[in-house]
């Protein structure tokens, strides 16, 4: 499947990126060889492969839950850079 130029300049906007246009036309080239390649991977006969998630065996590892006692509100905000009226006190970052 060839890749125009036009297909790189797609891909560049959609992710936001600005190439100058010699290098397009090497991202066009590697983009190919890149489509190149995993149409290859549809030549494989994989009926006989059971899909997987993961590659290895995944285990969750996990402590223990143990109950402990809470923190008083004094200890949650002990450390606190700033406080009000009890609770956390944080920068505005939405308008």
């Amino acid at each position: 499947m060839p890749i125009e130029i036009e297909d790189v300049e797609k891909v560049a906007t959609l992710a936001k990126l600005e190439f100058p246009s010699e290098e397009k036309q090497k991202l066009a080239k590697e983009l190919e060889q890149i489509v190149t390649y995993v149409a290859r991977l549809n030549e494989l006969d994989t009926k006989a492969v059971e899909p997987t998630l993961h590659i290895t065996d995944l285990k969750n590892v996990l402590r223990e839950d143990n109950v402990q006692d809470w923190l008083d509100q004094e200890q949650a905000l002990a450390n606190a850079p700033q406080k009000k009226q009890g609770y956390f006190s944080v920068p505005k970052v939405i308008g």
